[in-house]
């Protein structure tokens, strides 16, 4: 059986969906698990029962620092040697992201994983096209952002999930294999354009602060990982291109430019309930 955890969250879910489309028996596992999954609270280390998993789909567990981050990550590793998986499939963050401030936790990640004795593929995948939609601010009729007119190697959420089932599916396959799941270049411009709109560059330092003092619910964290994001994407660190992606879905990926469209578009103040 094929567990995937953080099955109720975004690539999770998407993850498990793509599995059942490929006919494979696969449960997810989640904090909060709805029906047929079981409970797996990262947290709770008596949650963590693996028995019966023959390849564990570790989706990172971010929101929240470092440590803790990389506590979550061991708990689960250490439940998954005990209890006999034979294969797990990590989903961490693209090579040219080293530099992002939640890099380390995912590097980290990788040395537990290549270190737990248990057999491994490390999927590195690009920042979501809709997340780079959704970072875009809107003022008025025009966008603003910090990226500048730097470009993000994107991808679509729903293709990193279908490459993620297409390895669990077939494991041994991508044995001791790091895929760099890297998009197309998309520019906050050129969604502008797709939506219609000017976009309007700020700095780094406005950025931050808008984001200190005007973004509710942040916690304290996450300001500088997305300062590290808007950074990299304007001085250029984050547009190079890979064929990762397209070799493991066996087609041309979804197009990155569309998906973010429509998440810049679906935040844009009045289009609520439209």
């Amino acid at each position: 059986m094929i567990l995937v955890t953080g099955a109720n969250g975004n690539l999770g879910s998407a993850t498990l969906a793509a599995l059942h489309a490929r006919g494979a028996v696969a449960r997810g596992g989640s904090r909060t698990p709805g029906e047929g999954m079981r409970r797996l609270d990262f947290d709770d280390r008596a949650s963590l029962d693996l028995v019966g998993v023959s390849t564990l789909v570790l989706v990172s567990a971010g929101y929240a620092e470092d440590d803790r981050v990389v506590a979550r990550h061991a708990a689960v590793l250490d439940a998954a040697v005990r209890d006999g998986v034979g294969h797990v499939v990590y989903t961490s963050l693209t090579t040219a992201g080293d530099h992002l401030g939640f890099a380390l936790a995912h590097r980290a990640t990788e040395r537990l994983v290549r270190a737990s004795g248990l057999a491994w593929t490390i999927l590195r995948n690009g920042l979501y096209a809709e997340l780079f939609g959704g970072l875009l601010r809107w003022d008025g009729h025009a966008v603003e952002s910090a990226f500048g007119d730097g470009a993000l190697a994107a991808v679509v959420r729903e293709d990193l999930a279908e490459a993620a089932a297409v390895v669990a599916s077939d494991p041994v396959r991508h044995a001791g294999r790091v895929h760099d799941l890297v998009g197309t270049p998309v520019t906050a411009g050129q969604v502008a354009g797709g939506l219609g709109v000017a976009h309007r560059t700020i700095g780094l330092g406005e950025y931050r602060r808008r984001l200190l003092e005007e973004t509710p619910g942040l916690s304290a964290f996450q300001p500088p990982m997305l300062v590290s994001i808007a950074t990299g994407v304007r001085h250029g660190f984050l547009d190079g291109t890979a064929p990762d992606l397209t070799d493991l879905l066996g087609r041309p990926a979804r197009d990155p430019l569309a998906a973010a469209v429509a998440a810049a578009s679906a935040v844009r103040p009045g289009t609520a309930g439209r």
